[in-house]
């Protein structure tokens, strides 16, 4: 993936063919870098396995497989000019886009069958536990909500003759894919964008793990996250405001709502949810009780 990321990127400065309102190279650029993002991630949890390890393997093996065969049908119909998702206008398209569609969800499946794994796990450190089994958790619901983008957008169902439309399924929630859009991610500036969602959700996999490491690393300069209950309690504050972060992105894109354009009913659940968090961070770094043993944090860290 990191060299087809390589690859689309060149094809971006040198393919001056735009398809949806896009650069054609740019999706399978996105897909590649997101894809050797999670996978790292997901080998990781693999090594951290207690049981079923061999079952984990060729779950891993599968979600490999499932996104190599995805990359493929995308750089093949960038290759032929052609659309990739919600593609229906010939029967070879229509086939490729359902072969698409099977991968996601073999590749969705293999990665609960590793977060099943991952909860049998006996993990030694408890926030390392939170931490990769709420990543993972969120990552499932985010792979999830990219399946809202598989039916008919409510324009597409109004006009009707979906037997026959082209084009079933869309990205953008209120408008037609292909309009103004951010850079870089591509994500509508009219309209409400189901890639947010699912792109902030799966990206849980990585971010959650990388805030207890970064826990960790600060540790010898901040004495309370020393205490391993301390680096608890800060995860399951950041794995809440995760989730709270995920469910308000995928509310204000069914909305039909732009993610840099948000009303006052989701500035106002936003704010909420840093409130939260604040107050959750606050009550996690209290000090330890009186009673509690002063080497023990140091005991559990080394464990």
């Amino acid at each position: 993936m990191l060299v087809t990321s390589v690859v689309a990127a060149v094809g971006i400065l040198v393919d001056d063919r735009v398809l949806a309102g896009a650069a054609i190279w740019a999706k399978p650029f996105k897909f590649a870098v997101s894809f050797a993002l999670y996978a790292p991630a997901l080998a990781w949890m693999l090594t951290l396995l207690t049981s079923g390890r061999r079952v984990g393997w060729w779950a891993g093996t599968v979600v490999a497989l499932a996104s190599s065969v995805e990359m493929v049908i995308i750089i093949g119909q960038v290759i032929r000019g052609k659309r990739s998702h919600f593609n229906q206008a010939t029967p070879l398209d229509a086939a490729l886009y359902d072969v698409m569609g099977a991968t996601v969800v073999i590749l969705w499946a293999g990665t609960l069958v590793i977060a099943l794994l991952l909860l049998r796990a006996r993990i030694a450190d408890r926030a390392s536990a939170w931490a990769v089994r709420s990543g993972v958790a969120i990552a499932l619901v985010g792979a999830g909500l990219g399946f809202l983008m598989a039916q008919p957008s409510a324009g597409q169902r109004a006009a009707g003759g979906l037997d026959t439309a082209d084009v079933v399924g869309a990205h953008a929630v209120g408008v037609a894919d292909g309009g103004p859009s951010m850079p870089l991610t591509g994500w509508s500036t009219t309209g409400g964008d189901l890639r947010i969602p699912h792109f902030v959700g799966m990206h849980a996999l990585q971010l959650l793990p990388l805030f207890l490491l970064a826990l960790v690393l600060l540790a010898p300069r901040v004495t309370r996250l020393r205490d391993p209950r301390v680096r608890l309690r800060l995860v399951l504050v950041a794995s809440g405001a995760y989730a709270a972060v995920v469910t308000l992105v995928t509310w204000q894109a069914l909305r039909g709502q732009p993610l840099i354009h948000p009303d006052g009913a989701t500035l106002a659940a936003a704010g909420l949810i840093v409130l939260a968090t604040a107050a959750g961070a606050l009550a996690a770094l209290r000090p330890a009780t009186p009673d509690s043993s002063a080497d023990a944090p140091e005991k559990e860290l080394v464990s």
